[in-house]
């Protein structure tokens, strides 16, 4: 029979803390992904942050819940994202995972939302019955730079031995694409590079109708869930990164004062804007973007910020050389439906829920 063990902030630290987590022949969590959980600034004491599934005390499933809230009217809707859900396929058949979601939907009171799922994930959760699939949003994927001996053998291992080709092939593409980008000029006008959200820029951003303000926003950034150095091979979600970083770009107008601030999210080579505020400054935007593109040799850049992807295809500086097209789906339980208003739109911007962690 499964067993479920779950744990509150506090038996969480303690669970990392003791050591006691590394024990298993998988780890349920990171030391630095469990401390993000219990510095998150929506989480109460009593809220569940992670649950472990046990098959005669052999861990054999884990399920990761990440708090957030709705506050509307001045009265808050409080829920929680699957932040991971993970089932040893030997033990499928004892059926875990359904264990660990209907322990999760108990805990939150079926107040759930999933998004960047797996289509195998995506195909437990439809088969529960509880989730809709609601507030879907369209973004795009530009690239800039070919990356052939990655892409190739991850989609086709059998095209491996020719990884030596692909990054002969990349070399020669990259090294004419570093000689165009040559011309590209510095924007001409006033911005700033920082590593986390600055005391000038609280303000501004917090003057925004956010899901997360700026106190929140540098709590993950403090607190990340991927740390650079070398995967962890007993944790089967992300940890690890060649390269990770958060940079954050406040745009400046003719009389000095704050006109935008983005937040990016750097990982091997590869760009994300989790965090836009602008009122009119989206062709600036684009404008440096597309310099720290260049000079940071992005190979691509994923945004479903719909504003500044329109800005971009009408732009004339955007150095891309090609881009897909890509869509991002929300799954919301019934109950935590029901408590919403008809035609409610969450306004979700790329980083909200754990989508800026990753």
């Amino acid at each position: 029979m499964i067993a479920l063990k779950t744990y509150n902030r506090k038996e969480l630290e303690d669970f990392i803390s003791s050591g006691a987590f590394q024990q298993y022949d998988f780890l349920p969590v990171t030391r630095h992904r469990a401390l993000s959980h219990i510095q998150n600034p929506k989480a109460s004491e009593e809220d569940i942050l992670l649950i472990l599934a046990l098959y005669e005390e052999k861990l054999v499933g884990y399920v990761g819940c990440f708090p957030d809230n709705f506050v509307m009217n001045g009265e808050e809707i409080r829920y929680a994202w699957l932040s991971t859900l993970y089932v040893n396929p030997e033990y499928r058949k004892k059926r875990p995972a359904k264990t660990l979601l209907k322990k999760a939907f108990e805990a939150y009171e079926g107040r759930i939302a999933i998004t960047e799922f797996t289509k195998e994930a995506e195909a437990l959760y439809n088969i529960m019955g509880v989730f809709e699939y609601v507030f879907p949003k369209k973004g795009k994927r530009y690239y800039f730079r070919t990356d052939a001996a990655k892409m190739i053998p991850e989609k086709k291992p059998v095209t491996q031995p020719l990884k030596p080709l692909f990054q002969m092939l990349d070399a020669a593409a990259n090294g004419l694409i570093s000689i165009k980008n040559v011309a590209i000029q510095k924007p001409d006008f006033n911005y700033e590079v920082l590593d986390r959200i600055d005391k000038e820029s609280v303000g501004f951003v917090n003057g925004f109708s956010n899901r997360r303000n700026a106190e929140e926003i540098n709590t993950f950034i403090d607190n990340p869930w991927v740390l650079e150095g070398k995967k962890d091979e007993k944790y089967l979600f992300s940890s690890f990164a060649n390269s990770f970083k958060f940079f954050w770009i406040k745009i400046f107008d003719q009389n000095n004062k704050l006109k935008a601030c983005f937040l990016l999210q750097l990982r091997d080579g590869y760009l994300k804007i989790p965090y836009l505020f602008s009122n009119d400054g989206s062709d600036e935007v684009v404008r440096v973007l597309n310099y720290f593109i260049i000079t940071h040799k992005i190979k691509g850049f994923t945004s479903y910020q719909t504003r500044l992807n329109k800005t971009i295809q009408q732009s004339k500086v955007f150095s891309h050389i090609y881009e897909r097209d890509f869509n991002r789906e929300y799954l919301f339980h019934k109950n935590l439906l029901e408590l919403l208003p008809d035609n409610f739109n969450p306004d979700y911007q790329d980083g909200d829920g754990d989508c800026m962690m990753t």
